[in-house]
């Protein structure tokens, strides 16, 4: 599609996106830095072991070269010196052995980090595209490495040329030396070999690896149209996750109106707020909102209330303080417990009075709403009606 090509993925990658790269194995790597450390590990090997290692090549080459009469008449003798030999070149090589291995395995993970990812073994058969085969045989990534690996080739090759031109006639003369004095010669050669060539190493990596980098984060570069796609996948779409609120609205106050026959009273403004309190006598919490709403809510409130015969007062300045400051089946808050207590005795003597065992009880007026509380204290008085 055209939003997914590459003029138009702008955008750096997303940390999903990259952990997805992660993921599948694609992560970035530089084989000249790889080349450049083990090399390097083995050069600071040999200089460090290289007297160890000069005695066991010593050892072996006497033990091998010298020709023993005695071998003729005893040729099952031949089997264990071979075997005796043999463990003094795996002594001798094997700390430089074991270093280069920790180091491949280290420098190969320096750059990307240790990635272990089942998707970069599984087989890929839209890599068999005849079409897109011929497009990454010349695309620009392909050029550049082409330029780079004959860049590197002309480096070394020219280095290692330079170095032998200049060691021609000391090569030479090893054949005229002593073995301990041509050893020591043909070590110090190597490891000066080895010296030039790490070092034109060095600057093909110091190149390469953020190359690698850059061309790695532009691959899994986005357009616009993928940060918009990914964002809907992780937020969800804001048009379904509108319709699932309000569903959840529709459902919470369906469940809050089946409450309010349970409740004791209904604290009105008297048209503007509702608030359905219930009170456990047996209970040691305070008084529980129900239910409360303003508007069409509140007038539905009032409705379901009337129709089940809960006492419903009208309290301007409580019930604006009873809606601001509490939630739905929360307790109301101890600064309300005076006047919800005034209220909540009125409702019993009500019902007293509505079984003929009590007279009729007034209309709790002054109700002791702190103003803090009242959103609207500035404007009203704290009095019930």
């Amino acid at each position: 599609m055209a939003e997914d090509s590459d003029l138009e993925k702008t955008e750096a990658a997303s940390p999903q996106r990259l952990n997805k790269a992660r993921e599948e194995g694609q992560v970035a790597r530089s084989r000249e830095l790889n080349t450049c450390l083990i090399l390097l590990a083995g050069a600071m090997t040999l200089w460090v072991s290289g007297g160890f290692l000069y005695g066991r090549l010593v050892y072996i080459m006497r033990t091998t070269m010298h020709f023993d009469w005695t071998l003729k008449s005893a040729v099952e003798s031949l089997a264990p010196t071979m075997l005796d030999s043999f463990l003094h070149a795996l002594t001798g090589l094997f700390p430089l052995f074991v270093i280069l291995v920790v180091v491949a395995i280290g420098s190969s993970v320096a750059l990307g980090g240790l990635v272990f990812s089942s998707k970069a073994l599984t087989p890929n058969f839209g890599r068999m595209n005849l079409f897109k085969g011929l497009g990454r045989m010349v695309s620009a990534s392909t050029w550049i490495e082409l330029l780079k690996t004959l860049l590197k080739a002309a480096l070394i090759g020219g280095v290692g040329i330079m170095v032998i031109k200049s060691y021609l006639p000391q090569m030479l003369a090893l054949s005229h030396l002593s073995l301990p004095m041509a050893l020591a010669k043909g070590l110090g050669m190597v490891l000066f070999c080895c010296a030039t060539i790490i070092g034109s190493l060095l600057l093909i990596a110091l190149i390469d690896v953020p190359w690698q980098m850059y061309s790695h984060a532009k691959k899994l570069r986005m357009s616009k149209e993928e940060v918009k796609r990914e964002h809907k996948e992780n937020e969800g779409d804001p048009h379904i996750k509108g319709r699932i609120r309000q569903q959840q609205r529709e459902m919470a106050r369906h469940r809050m109106m089946s409450s309010i026959p349970d409740a004791d009273v209904v604290v009105t403004n008297p048209t503007h707020y509702a608030v359905a309190l219930k009170y456990e006598q047996d209970g040691d919490r305070a008084p529980l909102v129900i239910a409360k709403g303003t508007g069409e809510i509140a007038r539905k409130i009032r409705e379901i209330a009337a129709e089940n015969n809960v006492v419903q007062l009208e309290a301007p300045a409580l019930a604006r303080a009873l809606y601001a400051n509490v939630e739905l089946e929360q307790p109301i808050p101890e600064a309300l417990f005076a006047a919800v207590a005034q209220v909540l005795a009125w409702v019993y003597q009500l019902q007293q009075y509505r079984q003929g065992m009590a007279e009729e009880p007034d209309r709790p007026v002054n109700l002791p709403v702190p103003p803090e509380l009242d959103p609207q204290s500035g404007q009203t008085q704290t009095t019930a009606r």
